[in-house]
């Protein structure tokens, strides 16, 4: 049994290390090449190229790289229909992966596409294409499921694996002693984002938020995880505009355990915002852009929230303040409102645990269950 596989960033990795793990077990046999990190190399994948060259961020970047790209995946169509293997998984990556899967199942090749592309927000007209290019698709949420048996494409639930992973009750007390923190006291988590454009942005209107709740919440701490030196710097460039202002911890990373730590948390949209809700941690949730790319955005997204905890619940769950709401005041006063009503942040970490039992799936070995199903290997023979 032979499977190609390609990941295109650190996400994709821990997805594609989990489900070769998954595989392997239930088929010894089974041999897997393609694209990944150390995660998929060390359970047992042949890299055949870095997968860092296929982290391409922003159109810019993707332009300048397009014929490194183009190249690298006709080589992987000529190998993988010179040589077929017995399934194709590609995850997530889907400008990269989505053109691939059409090649290899138009030769005949099962396709499998792990993470949805977020279709139901937003570039809806690919539809049409992942119709034709994947057997199955593998989503980590419910809706996507739906959504895309809806418009004809096989698609299964497989569950998140953040979800298995965090447990229902973090720790705060060791996730604090770890991060040598006070046990008492009230302390706020704010993250920026892991782009520097989104830092750039965001930066200002979150230390201007935690200087407007300084100054109404005595003893208020604020600890900041940063993903490098280029978004810490620009982080601290904001911190020195500012003036007088309440000390704020930087940190190098550490992202999960600021959390944990945390009484409640600040965080620009996306991915951390599910790692906040599997956290149970209150939460408010903001985003900007450049002008244009708001104008555009506005236009183009067809879903009614940003935050990924909202679209879970189907509800205004927790604060969204987007673009000219992202004021230190009302950012600050969001996060306020959490601190001074102690039964609103249960009541959100309520539905939080909700969500959570959803998404908790055990979801490398649901994968591995589409993915054989995919190749006919019948259930408990594997």
């Amino acid at each position: 049994m032979r499977i190609a596989i390609i990941a295109g960033e650190t996400s994709g990795d821990l997805l594609g290390a989990g489900l070769i793990r998954a595989v392997t077990a239930r088929c010894p046999e089974a041999r897997f090449e393609g694209i990944g990190g150390p995660g998929m190399t060390a359970a047992g994948c042949e890299v055949l190229y870095p997968m860092e060259r296929l982290a391409v961020i922003g159109l810019r970047e993707a332009l300048r790289r397009y014929r490194e790209l183009h190249q690298a995946r006709r080589q992987l169509i000529r190998r993988f229909t010179d040589d077929p293997p017995d399934l194709f998984v590609g995850i997530d990556a889907p400008d990269f992966n989505l053109s691939l899967e059409m090649a290899l199942r138009r030769a005949g090749v099962p396709t499998v596409h792990y993470v949805s592309p977020q279709v139901w927000a937003w570039r809806g007209y690919r539809i049409a294409k992942i119709r034709r290019a994947v057997s199955m698709m593998l989503t980590l949420f419910p809706f996507e499921e739906k959504f895309f048996l809806d418009r004809g494409v096989r698609a299964r639930f497989v569950g998140h694996p953040l979800a298995d992973i965090i447990p229902d009750t973090p720790d705060q007390q060791l996730a604090r002693r770890e991060l040598e923190l006070p046990a008492e006291g009230e302390i706020v988590a704010m993250l920026p984002g892991s782009r520097l454009s989104e830092v750039s942005l965001l930066a200002d209107p979150m230390v201007g938020a935690a200087r407007w709740l300084a100054r109404r919440r005595e003893g208020v701490r604020f600890i900041v995880p940063l993903v490098n030196e280029a978004v810490r710097s620009r982080f601290e460039t904001a911190l020195g505009a500012a003036g007088d202002g309440p000390e704020m911890r930087l940190l190098e990373g550490h992202a999960r355990t600021a959390m944990a730590a945390a009484d409640a948390v600040l965080l620009a949209s996306g991915t951390a915002s599910l790692e906040a809700l599997l956290l149970k941690r209150p939460m408010v949730i903001t985003y900007r852009l450049g002008r244009l790319s708001w104008w555009i955005a506005r236009r183009v997204v067809k879903v009614p929230f940003a935050g990924l905890p909202n679209l879970l619940a189907g509800r205004a769950l927790v604060p969204e303040l987007l673009q000219d709401d992202a004021t230190p005041a009302e950012l600050g006063a969001a996060l306020l409102a959490f601190l001074e009503n102690p039964q609103l942040a249960e009541t959100l970490r309520e539905e939080f645990r909700r969500i959570h039992a959803t998404l908790r799936n055990n979801a490398d070995e649901r994968a591995a269950d589409a993915v054989l199903e995919v190749m006919g290997v019948p259930a408990g023979t594997a």
